[in-house]
């Protein structure tokens, strides 16, 4: 388990991270949407996961969700050191109308190809936050990560489906293994 603390004149975040959990969650962000988005994470991954964070939700909810990847993916990292895994992982995640294509390679490098139609908000929650927490997880938790709409009109199925799909390819990538697959030797 590694717990993980980020201080700033901004935010206020703890993340507590089991990657061999069964997917038991406590989350309380302050923002209802999102802390159901990271539910889902943490049930469908099944990381156990913890996140208490306070944030100036009175500017918006932007710091706040951006910390929580920043935090959640170097929780994550930092689980995964002298440990093999299974590197890769994808999935395809329907939710009612919505279809959810994401992969990810956890290689310690980082990059994020974010190709979903989310505009608006749902409910108070601005939808483009879901791609900067993604962009912030990603990079800091040393990963390639695909999420790509292939189709869906409900914001809310849609964003649904996109921590869905995401949380099975990170259930897979997670997976112990002998060795990490990598022809370099290393990643």
């Amino acid at each position: 388990m590694i717990e993980l603390k980020r201080k700033t004149k901004e935010t206020d975040i703890v993340v507590r991270v089991d990657i061999d959990g069964k997917g038991d969650f406590n989350i309380d962000t302050g923002i209802g949407f999102f802390d159901h988005m990271l539910s889902a994470l943490s049930k469908h991954s099944g990381i156990d996961l913890m996140v208490k964070a306070k944030g100036d939700l009175e500017v918006d909810f932007h710091h706040t969700v951006e910390d929580v990847g920043i935090v959640l993916g170097q929780a994550v990292k930092q689980s995964l050191e002298g440990r093999s895994f299974a590197r890769f992982g994808w999935a395809i995640v329907p939710m009612d109308d919505a279809l959810i294509l994401s992969s990810v390679d956890i290689c310690n490098r980082f990059y994020l190809n974010f190709d979903a139609r989310l505009t608006g908000n749902i409910g108070s929650f601005d939808s483009e936050l879901i791609e900067e927490f993604f962009r912030a997880f990603a990079f800091n938790g040393g990963m390639v990560l695909h999420i790509k709409q292939l189709s869906g009109a409900n914001k809310h199925h849609i964003a649904e489906a996109i921590f869905k799909s995401t949380a099975h390819s990170l259930k897979a990538a997670l997976k112990s293994t002998d060795e990490t697959p990598s022809t370099k030797g290393i990643l």
